[in-house]
């Protein structure tokens, strides 16, 4: 018999094994692709977060951009890179972590030969909506597409996710 007295007094547990989440191909500039592992939608969570990685093509980037009303945290899992914040250009080699608070401008670019595969994880969720919205969906395994632009709506995208608009300079 269950103990319901743990069920209600704890967590919930999730393992997600390799390949086991969401899988997006990302349009121009970033290409690469997009794996989310850990989102509301696949767990019960008190403070909703999304967690996953992203990895851009050699010579690719992601373009400036900021989140209005969410904390993100980027580790560099593998790859070389820079990062473009408001503090300058920061080199990007695996273990580097960069905290980006609301409101913060930042721009990533894999300057390096192979993959720049980083780790994000944004507080409160909802860039793995925005990442699903703009992409197609992936296999594991399967050969990376031609490259293709983003969708005519990606500003309305933006706005209903989890982006701010960059004020004029």
């Amino acid at each position: 018999m269950a103990d319901d007295s743990v069920e209600r007094t704890h967590g919930d547990l999730l393992v997600v094994q390799p390949g086991e989440g969401a899988s997006y191909w990302q349009p121009v500039p970033a290409n690469g692709h997009i794996d989310v592992l850990l989102s509301p939608d696949r767990v019960h969570m008190p403070s909703p977060f999304g967690l996953g990685t992203q990895t851009v093509a050699p010579g690719c980037y992601v373009r400036e951009h900021l989140h209005d009303n969410n904390e993100e945290v980027l580790l560099v899992l593998s790859g070389t890179g820079e990062a473009e914040l408001e503090t300058g250009t920061h080199p990007m080699v695996p273990g580097t972590t960069l905290f980006l608070g609301r409101k913060r401008r930042h721009l990533f670019r894999n300057t390096g030969t192979d993959d720049l595969k980083v780790m994000w994880l944004i507080l409160p969720n909802g860039l793995e909506d925005f990442f699903a919205a703009i992409g197609r969906k992936r296999a594991a395994g399967e050969p990376a597409p031609e490259p293709f632009t983003r969708p005519a709506d990606v500003l309305e995208i933006e706005r209903r996710t989890v982006f701010g608009t960059l004020p004029a300079e």
